[in-house]
């Protein structure tokens, strides 16, 4: 993979590397997908599944899974404490990167996403398989989950607009509007009202992805964040979007790629923001 100048190359895998190292003993690929179906269609060898929804969410609290769950996830997936994760899928890694981060909660460091994602590996014409592996089951030992360093909740999103720090909004212009309150194409429902969060720029996350799902230079990133928005590596900043997987991928931009310290997820979003009593939004 060439050098496109990131602060952190080493957060990014290729095709290449996962095709040699896939099946390494201390490494696990592991796809998470919009389409939670997709990976029964044929996935990489040796990779397995996320389902963003079964296996991250807590069944009964509007959260992320605790200790125990994903001490028990990760289990079940063969990964150790000291394993490299490698996290890919489609819509251009955007579940990926969403998958990614919910792993930094526990401090799984030891993590990295397939540039490209699996458009890029099928577009090459590498082997998919509908062949799930079988792993022995690991004895990994979790950390307690903590949140604050990359998770932005509802009252930290109200104070930080409310001292006019930036906020970027990674949804489609429409939904920036509140002309809609999704994707085109997508149900218009799970919110009251459409808009956006007082203060903040809409800069959508795809604009960070090339066409083959590969996610553009540092430069040409800079050009977006930096010169276009007024942004700086110093600045304390809130991604949000409609439910947080679009803006996980933003937030791994910021954070990885340019090397931004202080970049949170706000994962409630719109779904929440929208739909809260007393909260000001913007069209």
């Amino acid at each position: 993979m060439g050098d496109k100048g990131y602060v952190h190359p080493e957060v990014l895998v290729s095709t290449d590397w996962a095709a040699a190292h896939g099946n390494d003993a201390n490494v696990r690929l592991l796809e998470s997908n919009e389409d939670v179906l997709l990976y029964d269609t044929g996935h990489i060898p040796g990779a397995l599944k996320i389902d963003w929804h079964e296996d991250l969410n807590d069944a009964l609290v509007r959260d992320y899974i605790g200790k125990d769950a994903f001490e028990s996830l990760m289990r079940k997936l063969g990964v150790n404490n000291d394993t490299t994760v490698v996290f890919y899928g489609d819509k251009s890694n955007w579940w990926a990167t969403y998958a990614f981060w919910v792993f930094q909660l526990f401090g799984h460091t030891n993590a990295k996403v397939l540039d490209g994602g699996r458009q890029k590996w099928i577009d090459e014409g590498r082997e998919l398989t509908r062949e799930k592996p079988d792993v022995a089951p690991s004895n990994y030992v979790a950390a307690e989950r903590n949140d604050a360093p990359v998770r932005a909740l509802r009252n930290d999103t109200f104070a930080h607009q409310d001292a006019g720090k930036p906020l970027v909004d990674v949804r489609s212009p429409a939904e920036y509007r509140g002309e809609l309150l999704h994707m085109a194409n997508y149900p218009q429902e799970g919110a009251l009202r459409g808009g956006h969060i007082r203060g903040a720029r809409n800069v959508p996350w795809a604009r960070a992805a090339n066409e083959d799902g590969t996610f553009k230079s540092a430069d040409q990133l800079r050009a977006i964040y930096e010169t276009e928005q007024g942004l700086k590596p110093s600045d304390e900043i809130i991604a949000y979007c409609r439910i947080g997987e679009r803006s996980s991928h933003s937030w791994f931009v910021l954070k990885y790629l340019l090397g931004y310290q202080n970049i949170r997820n706000y994962d409630g979003s719109w779904t929440e923001w929208g739909n809260a009593v007393g909260l000001p939004i913007e069209k």
